[in-house]
């Protein structure tokens, strides 16, 4: 595999929170970034701010040797669907990208309490991305990653990653390439 596709919303994309008109971190701090980096490959930043997961039988065409990087379903449940619905979307949209060489699907960090997350009950909701995206994953012979296990910062709204929450997800996210993706180029 020589390129990783990341397809994602604002956390992906690189959002930086305290610039309020939709400012980005410097590349040296994003994800996607300090993946490319760690792992020597080209990553591709498909991320968007506001992205919800795709509906209506939208996927993605990759190209042969070409992994994929999925995190959404922040923007979903801010919208009020539930971490099922999300799982749902999430399956409908796999289905429809094209093979490539394997997905690795993240479950994003569960949110906090913060200036876009008033309730619990969200906070809550966020929780249960995890299993459902493991199942998910299981189902579909994916690969799958917990970004609430990775210790991932996140900033005063309770949603998007600071400079430090990129690097533990960098860093979360490089062993789950390495062990997932990487590991079926020796099969």
């Amino acid at each position: 595999m020589k390129t990783l596709v990341c397809f994602g919303d604002s956390n992906t994309f690189g959002y930086d929170p305290r610039s309020y008109i939709g400012g980005r971190y410097p590349p040296e701090e994003r994800w996607v970034d300090l993946l490319a980096d760690a792992l020597g490959l080209k990553c591709v930043n498909r991320g968007m701010n506001g992205r919800c997961i795709p509906r209506r039988g939208e996927g993605l065409r990759l190209a042969e040797g070409e992994g994929l990087i999925v995190m959404l379903g922040g923007n979903d449940l801010l919208c009020g669907s539930t971490a099922g619905e999300c799982a749902e979307l999430l399956r409908a949209f796999l289905l429809n990208c094209t093979p490539g060489s394997g997905a690795l699907i993240i479950a994003p960090p569960p949110f906090k309490r913060g200036a876009w997350v008033p309730e619990d009950a969200l906070v809550a909701e966020s929780r249960r991305l995890a299993p459902a995206y493991a199942a998910l994953a299981r189902e579909l012979g994916q690969g799958f990653a917990d970004a609430g296990l990775w210790g991932v910062e996140l900033g005063f709204d309770g949603v998007h990653f600071t400079p430090e929450g990129h690097k533990s997800f960098a860093k979360g996210v490089y062993g789950a390439v390495k062990a997932l993706l990487l590991g079926k180029e020796s099969e």
